[in-house]
């Protein structure tokens, strides 16, 4: 679907990579300028996931002669991606403004966890602290329990990748109508406030409010994760009535008043949940799969990655690919399972880059 896009993508943590991955997934031509030498922190590896499908040179960004290899990838490119803090680029001579003056119509890609601008804008962080800072870690609990959302998923992948990739490709559309790039500002305290949208539309039918444990989609016996008998969980979300009802016939429980008058009654759900609780504890998890799978009941179990790539459906999808657990490239078109491309070694293009740029001039 991206075919013929250009994407130049300067060496990062997080975010920036997963944009260039997905972007490469579709079918862009990306190029990732790596370090001389892999970043020293946690999951750092001169092979990595996130480079799939990409091409790799190696360049000292603070060297005068690599750096000017970067600007001659840079002005042959539809788009680059920068996840430094504020400021950084600008010192390397990379700016947007610098970038702009070898290709005007550039779409200057800027990933960060505050923004380019803002109290915080040039302060460290990490994924956890923008979306607890932005509201977007606010129900990502029980009541009385601490916050915990899945690491990075609701940050640095929702509010920040899936975000610059948005504001990426739509710079790319405009650029081609208008000859005119753009810089795109993509935050994580941004996104993940917007992914909340979606919540606070059930406001004012007072479906969703501010205290936890009292919404529809955090408070009901019929939204949660049980345990069972041999320590696995199933997740429980029966919200309309209909599927609620179902639930509760494979329960058993379609006579019980208590149950049946509770599915919206706020002052019943943590009865009936404490009710539910001794129920599920008294099977293992694949009893429960088996009694409600493939029905309408909204009940399904917790599955590890590993377990997750022989469960039927998504095995049936190849979702899951390899030893490693690499996922498929999402979203799909036409029914197509497209294949990632390999993962490149660092600098392994450095030199066919390097052939190709001299010969262009």
């Amino acid at each position: 679907m991206l075919g013929g896009v250009k994407i130049v993508e300067l060496e990062g943590l997080g975010p920036g990579p997963f944009c260039g991955m997905l972007l490469a997934d579709l079918g862009a031509e990306v190029t990732v300028i790596h370090r001389p030498q892999a970043a020293d922190t946690p999951g750092a590896v001169d092979e990595n996931l996130l480079d799939r499908g990409k091409r790799s040179i190696v360049l000292d960004l603070k060297d005068p002669d690599d750096r000017a290899v970067a600007l001659q990838l840079i002005a042959r490119a539809d788009a680059l991606i920068e996840g430094y803090r504020p400021g950084v680029a600008e010192r390397l001579g990379l700016g947007p403004e610098d970038c702009h003056r070898v290709n005007p119509r550039l779409v200057y890609g800027r990933m960060t966890g505050w923004g380019q601008q803002g109290p915080l804008a040039k302060v460290a962080g990490h994924d956890l602290n923008y979306i607890s800072r932005s509201g977007a870690l606010w129900y990502a609990s029980a009541t009385g329990n601490a916050p915990l959302t899945p690491p990075t998923l609701v940050g640095d992948v929702g509010g920040g990748a899936m975000y610059l990739a948005v504001g990426i490709l739509s710079g790319v559309l405009n650029a081609r109508s208008t000859g005119k790039g753009t810089v795109v500002d993509a935050a994580i305290v941004d996104g993940s406030a917007h992914m909340m949208a979606l919540l606070h539309s059930m406001r004012p039918s007072g479906a969703m409010v501010t205290a936890r444990g009292q919404s529809v989609l955090d408070g009901p016996h019929w939204n949660q994760s049980y345990l069972c008998a041999d320590g696995g969980w199933v997740t429980v979300q029966a919200l309309e009535p209909k599927f609620y009802a179902l639930f509760l016939e494979k329960l058993g429980l379609s006579d019980d008043e208590a149950m049946v008058k509770g599915h919206y009654d706020r002052a019943a759900w943590a009865p009936l949940k404490e009710r539910l609780k001794p129920i599920f504890a008294a099977q293992p998890r694949a009893h429960w799969d088996a009694l409600f799978g493939g029905s309408d009941a909204c009940v399904a179990p917790v599955l590890s990655p590993e377990e997750a790539q022989s469960d039927p459906h998504i095995a049936a999808r190849g979702i899951w690919q390899g030893e490693n657990l690499a996922p498929a490239p999402a979203p799909r078109f036409d029914g197509e399972t497209r294949k990632p491309g390999p993962i490149p070694a660092r600098g392994a293009d450095s030199s066919q880059i390097r052939a190709e740029l001299a010969a262009k001039m």
